[in-house]
This record gives structure tokens, C-alpha cells and sequence, in this order.
């Protein structure tokens, strides 16, 4: 029996109920894009404003992406600054101001135009629509579009009532908006607070118990304390619900560094297993020290099941898990060999790898496509932690980089990790902000330049290396 398709069930944090999520997926697709979707999906954003919508909706896209889902937010506020050059207060959002109404409502109609566009003969799986839709007659209105064009719509309503959460959103993302530039901060507020009381007046809940059973949804309610989910139509639904479900605003900082040099580095050896190198030693205190001055409290500590990642958090005299998931990328027929070995001993394969190194798998190994489907979890863990120092490899610290940075599959095998060197990634309202703290190690430079021919054929993409 399908649990998600034929029941709405509550969640809260406390309880269990994680157990009844399907876990993702650790099959290896084949090396080529998956399609992970049997139909279009539009994600329709419902609440009021400053409830975290828009933040829900570019932190999912940007899971989705990485996942190798093709998804695009479309924000109508966007759309309705682009048709209303000047705002001027939030009169604008009254329900008796009838022409304004009626310029919404065909932002609201552009949107949905490129959606379609966008799910139809742009290569997307996933759309998602950000806006209030607070009304069951808009809803109804994306619902018949939907249905038009034979998309599945899944609806995540955001709820919170907590007037402080509601404050702090307000100052931290709403004031800076474009519609607030020549105003101050009390301005501001007072404004969008008023603009909030527009839309509360007409307010429709999503009810899966009586109007909106049928619809596939999810409410997450006081910043995820509590969810409530209905009629979970396929797998990437309930993947969508399990991410959801593992996402918290509560300040955290998240340490990212690969292991100290190891001796295979000085070989130019890809793979193995290999211990640290006297360098990698002075790195691992110097690792030490820097976690010692940065006093953060509860810290967790995980690294790979290699010696290299487990010498180095050995030094740092704290607990720490060790995750198989974490290993570094295996080269299959090509562990323990130089890239000169590899070019000379499998020149088809070194080519292949060349010319596509984010699907390219490695004979009897993997490839960057794989490794994301296998470091899936690690992030689902992530996003539940508060402070976290994780101790991998380079090609693991890419594909979560490009997790937290929203980098594409493309320019994910070729971001910079260089070793003896710790990324401080520190959530901020849409995204992540990224500092690079150099240790004053010496290493080996594994990185290599990605070949003339790539740059010819991918121009625009960071080409400040190859390797792993």
C-alpha cells in the first residue's frame, strides 16, 4: 500500500514518522541525464508574504538542479516589478484596487506563459511558481492550466504565524527589495506589514480535508516544527517531501576541507588509499588549531573511510563519524595510476573523460553523476546539522560545493579545491556565503587545467582545473 497516495498524515519533528519516507535512492544511473520525472511538474508556492516562499522555492530548485532534475523558480513578484516600474506603497495590493488587481493577475498569466514554455520546449522537468496564491479561485486558475497541459501540480504552503519569525524575515530579505530602495527600514516595515494585512483579509488556507483533498500537497508550518502532507503522487513528490522535511533556518556554520596531502598526491596518483605525507601532518595540526579558535560549540566532525581523512581528523582530538559515502570518487581500472598512466595506457578512456567529465565513469568505477546520487544522503544530514566540519576528497568537496554554491553539472567537475585549505560556508537569505581560509601549509597543486578543446566548446565555464 502506497502510505502518501491514499492518507494526509501530520509530522512533527519529534516523532518518527521519518522512518516512512522513502530514503533516496544509492542506485548509479547509467552515465547519461536521467529523467527522474514521468510527466512535468509545476510547484505551486502558496502564503502569505514573508513566510519563507521564496527561500523554500530557491533552495528546493537548487537541490532539484543538483540532483539532475532541470528546474526554474518563476517569481511573479519579479514580473510584476518588470510591469510596474515604480512601486509606490502597498496600496498597490488592496483588493478593491481594481486595476492593480488586474495587472497581478496578468503577471500572474506571463508566468504561467513561461512555465509552459519553460516545461515544454526548454528541456525542464520542474517549474516552480512562486507567488502568494492565497485565493482557491488562483489556485483553480493554475490548476486548469495545468491540466491544459497535462503538467502534475504539487502545492507547498508555508505557514507561520510567529510574529517574530515574520519581523526577522521582513528585515532580512524584504526591505532590500527593489520596492523599497528610497525608504528606510521603519518605512519599510510599516509598508509590508500593511501589504501582508491585504492579503490576510482573503486568505484560503489549503484544506486537505474537505475543498482541497484530492490536491497533492504539503503545509510546513512554524519554519518545519510541524508538516502535513497529502496524496504524494510519485517519487520525486516524496523525495521533494523528504528534503523539505530536513531543512532548518537555524544559524549554523558548515566547514567544508579536504584531507591533508597524502603520499599518492606527491606521486600524482589518483585513488588509493595512502597516508599523509609530512606536510599533510603539519596541515592536520595546523587544522587543529583553527577548530580550536573558532569555539564553536557541539561541533560535529565527519570524514571519508580513507586513512588520509581519518589521519586528519585524528589530530584534531575530537569525535568524529566516519562516512563511507564521503570515499573519494573511484577511478575504477584507473586507481593508483598518474593521469600520464591512464593517457597512455587507456587513451580512449582518457578522451572520453575529457570531453564530458561530469557523466564520463570511469571502467568499473564512477563517474561525477554517481557520486552525487551517492553523496545524496550526506547532504539530506547536512541540512539537518547545525555546525559541521566535514573531512573528504576533492571530488566529493566539488559535488557538495556545487550543492551549497547552486553550480551546474558542468562546471562542477572543474571548481577549485586546493588543498590545506578550509571553506567556511555560512547560510545567508538566498544562498551561501563562501569564505577560503588558506591554512599556510605548503602542497602539491593537484589541480589541472581543463584542455584547450573544452574551453573551445564550453566557453564560460571556470576552467581553473581538471584532475578528480
Amino acid at each position: 500500500m502506497n502510505f502518501f497516495k491514499v492518507c494526509c498524515w501530520a509530522y512533527d519533528c519529534s516523532s518518527t514518522f521519518t522512518t516512512l519516507l522513502m530514503t533516496p535512492s544509492l542506485l548509479l544511473f547509467p552515465a547519461c541525464g536521467p529523467k527522474l520525472t514521468n510527466s512535468p511538474t509545476v510547484i505551486v508556492m502558496v502564503g502569505l508574504p514573508a513566510r519563507g516562499k521564496t527561500y523554500i522555492s530557491k533552495k528546493l530548485t537548487r537541490y532539484l538542479n543538483w540532483i539532475g532534475v532541470p528546474t526554474k523558480v518563476f517569481n511573479v513578484g519579479e514580473y510584476r516589478r518588470e510591469a510596474v516600474k515604480q512601486y509606490s506603497s502597498y496600496d498597490f495590493f488592496r483588493p478593491d484596487n481594481e486595476e492593480a488587481m488586474r495587472v497581478r493577475k496578468q503577471c500572474a498569466l506571463a508566468a504561467l506563459r513561461d512555465v509552459k514554455m519553460y516545461l515544454t520546449q526548454e528541456g525542464g522537468q520542474i517549474a516552480v511558481f512562486d507567488a502568494t496564491n492565497t485565493t482557491r479561485e488562483r489556485r483553480h486558475i493554475i490548476l486548469h492550466f495545468a491540466k491544459e497541459n497535462d503538467f502534475k501540480v504539487f502545492f507547498i504552503e508555508s505557514l507561520c504565524d510567529d510574529p517574530t519569525v515574520v519581523a526577522s524575515n521582513i528585515m532580512e530579505v524584504k526591505i532590500s527589495s527593489p520596492d523599497y530602495k528610497h525608504c528606510n527600514s521603519a518605512e519599510a516595515m510599516e509598508d509590508f506589514m500593511k501589504r501582508i494585512n491585504c492579503y490576510q483579509a482573503s486568505y484560503q488556507p489549503l484544506d486537505p480535508d474537505k475543498c482541497d483533498r484530492d490536491l497533492s500537497l504539503i503545509k510546513v508550518i512554524d519554519v518545519g516544527r510541524r508538516f502535513l502532507v497529502n496524496r504524494v503522487q510519485d517519487h520525486i513528490q516524496s523525495r521533494i517531501v523528504y528534503y523539505l522535511m530536513n531543512i532548518h533556518v537555524q544559524p549554523r556554520t558548515i566547514y567544508l576541507c579536504r584531507h591533508g596531502e597524502n603520499e599518492y598526491n606527491l606521486l600524482g596518483k589518483i585513488g588509493g588509499d595512502s597516508g599523509l605525507s609530512s606536510r599533510g601532518k603539519k596541515f592536520a595540526n595546523a587544522l587543529s588549531k583553527f577548530v580550536e579558535e573558532q569555539n564553536l560549540k557541539d561541533l560535529k566532525v565527519w570524514t571519508s573511510q580513507l586513512k588520509s581523512t581519518i589521519q586528519t581528523a585524528e589530530a584534531l582530538k575530537l569525535p568524529y563519524e566516519q562516512w563511507k559515502a564521503l570515499n573519494e570518487i573511484d577511478a575504477g581500472v584507473c586507481e593508483e595510476m598518474t593521469y600520464e598512466e591512464i593517457k597512455e595506457t587507456y587513451p580512449e578512456e582518457y578522451t572520453l573523460r575529457e570531453q564530458d567529465k561530469y557523466y564520463y565513469r570511469y571502467p568499473t568505477g564512477e563517474s561525477y553523476q554517481d557520486l552525487v546520487q551517492r553523496l545524496e544522503p550526506v547532504i539530506m544530514e547536512l541540512e539537518r546539522q547545525e555546525n559541521v566540519l566535514v573531512i573528504c576528497h576533492q571530488a566529493v568537496l566539488r559535488c557538495l560545493l556545487a550543492y551549497f554554491l547552486d553550480k551546474s553539472a558542468e562546471e562542477m567537475p572543474y571548481l577549485k579545491c586546493p588543498l590545506h585549505t578550509v571553506l567556511k560556508l555560512t547560510p545567508v537569505a538566498y544562498g551561501c556565503r563562501v569564505e577560503s581560509i588558506y591554512l599556510n601549509v605548503e602542497s602539491v597543486n593537484t589541480h589541472r587545467e581543463r584542455s584547450e578543446n573544452m574551453k573551445a566548446s564550453q566557453s564560460g565555464t571556470d576552467t581553473s582545473s581538471r584532475g578528480h
